[in-house]
């Protein structure tokens, strides 16, 4: 079972803005190429941080508002957020360790 929280409009506040612990957010699209490369990544990071780190996944295609609000023009982007604020961002297909290197300084 995948650790990772599907992000939306609705939970977005909750999940996100109220987390108690650092929340990495993967802004993708089935049909991007390069997200699928990141997905598997994503997904072994939630598993990996789990109890340190939530992480969220948000579908582009559903949720143009929310990937609008955070001026996302490339997918796949990542943003880190932490006490509602967000502290880093990267955009493109990355290696594990240039995403943890977003998050790491924070656990």
């Amino acid at each position: 079972m995948s650790k990772y929280i599907v992000i939306n409009d609705s939970n977005f506040e909750s999940e996100v803005l109220k987390s108690t612990l650092p929340v990495l957010l993967d802004f993708w699209a089935a049909w991007c190429g390069p997200c699928r490369m990141v997905g598997p990544v994503i997904d072994a990071l939630a598993e990996e941080y789990d109890g340190r780190l939530k992480v969220g996944k948000v579908d582009v295609d559903q949720e143009g508002d929310l990937a609008a609000r955070h001026n996302v023009a490339s997918i796949p982007t990542l943003i880190v957020y932490k006490d509602g604020q967000i502290v880093n961002m990267g955009a493109g297909a990355q290696p594990k360790q240039k995403i943890e290197a977003l998050f790491l300084d924070l656990l």
